[in-house]
């Protein structure tokens, strides 16, 4: 090799992120660098921390054929959601497992981002039942790895999914926030058409889903959500998807409201909250609940302890829940997951349950892995800064 080559090669490593260093010292043997040719990328970490520090792309060969009881899939989408960005981080109870395919050094594990993505199949090993090339899959499997232009994924690990009537962002997201959003509706009070629930963040994806799911079961809902410039068109906007009322925070710390609600319900009871924000807007918001009713917690964002009064459980005989939807999978068998997806698709078909406001972030196959590590730590920057008003659905192209 001469040393115009070595020189180079040498450069296009220490220009690498230092926490793939160990990664790539072993990409001349195994992986191609930023000048392949052909194959695939992902977004990948190995050493959790600060996501627009620690998130590099990393390019791989095109797979091998798949193994028995397995499928080459390619991700069209994949949302990087909040919890996406706690794992990266840390703190997130979940924890991913190293990709083995990428990982080679036992001591250094890498690891792929993402949760939750739409695949096509791209072939299938021998003994695959129920699928076939072009179907599309969603994963079920919590942490798999979905910020990737192609993966191997076991057979029990996914769930096929109908093209017919559903758009891509749709079938891409439809295993977080929707199934938690029905789930929580469903799950804990046994609600009658008429029924009034209330919800705190309810501009969120999930809050999004609970006002639509809501309103095709015909249940009333109140909406709580932060005060902002344009809070108007954002309350606007969620009543166009069906919510009942819209509320600020701020207005919610008005002893006048909760007047207001009994006018609204004509004195009947909210059975039913849902809260992912905890703090002391929660602690308002319980306050509204009716006899025997359920809390459901899915969230902390304000990051703060969620505090009740003991009236609330001694007087009016408040029941309270926390709801994890990747536990409710570990939890279901097969077939309860497939008849959920199933409830879900329906509903998206009947234009019931809309994909949500959404951006498509393309990391472009003819970029760079410098460029593209670039490009993805300052998306993770500005959402962590709150500058994304929208879905981001992750598109990560192959290679050429």
């Amino acid at each position: 090799m001469s040393s115009v080559h070595s020189c180079a090669r040498a450069l296009a490593r220490w220009q690498r992120p230092r926490q793939l260093q160990h990664a790539w010292r072993l990409s001349n043997n195994t992986f191609s660098t930023s000048s392949v040719l052909a194959g695939n990328r992902a977004i990948v970490y190995n050493t959790n921390g600060d996501p627009a520090r620690v998130l590099s792309a990393f390019s791989f060969p095109e797979l091998p054929p798949p193994p028995p009881n397995t499928a080459n899939i390619r991700f069209l989408l994949a949302p990087i959601n909040p919890a996406d960005i706690n794992v990266v981080e840390g703190v997130y109870p979940a924890k991913p497992e190293p990709d083995v395919s990428l990982s080679q050094v036992k001591d250094h594990p890498v690891f792929v981002g993402g949760n939750e993505g739409l695949g096509k199949v791209m072939d299938i090993g021998e003994g695959v039942v129920g699928l076939q090339k072009d179907d599309w899959v969603v994963m079920t499997k919590a942490q798999s790895g979905t910020w990737s232009s192609a993966k191997n994924v076991a057979l029990s690990d996914v769930l096929k999914v109908p093209k017919q009537g559903l758009s891509e962002a749709q079938a891409a997201t439809i295993t977080v926030n929707p199934p938690t959003a029905y789930n929580m509706l469903h799950d804990f009070a046994q609600l009658v058409e008429g029924d009034w629930i209330v919800q705190n963040g309810a501009n969120s994806a999930v809050g999004q889903a609970v006002i639509q799911i809501a309103a095709a079961k015909g249940y009333k809902t109140i909406n709580l959500i932060r005060d902002r410039d344009d809070v108007e068109l954002l309350k606007q906007h969620l009543e166009s998807l069906g919510a009942t009322h819209v509320v600020t925070y701020d207005e919610l710390s008005d002893k006048s409201l909760r007047a207001k609600v009994k006018t609204w319900t004509g004195g009947k009871d909210i059975r039913l909250g849902l809260n992912c924000v905890s703090g002391k807007t929660t602690t308002l918001m319980a306050r509204l609940l009716g006899n025997n009713a359920h809390l459901v917690s899915y969230g902390a964002m304000s990051k703060e302890p969620l505090s009740l009064p003991t009236s609330l459980f001694i007087f009016k005989n408040l029941t309270c829940h926390g709801f994890w939807q990747t536990r409710w999978y570990s939890d279901k068998s097969l077939e309860q997951r497939q008849e959920l997806l199933k409830t879900l698709t329906a509903l998206m078909r009947d234009g019931k349950l809309l994909d949500p406001d959404h951006e498509v972030f393309t990391i472009g196959g003819t970029e760079s892995d410098v460029s593209a590590s670039e490009k993805i730590r300052n998306l993770v920057a500005r959402l962590g800064q709150g500058k994304y008003g929208k879905k981001v659905l992750l598109r990560v192209e192959e290679t050429a």
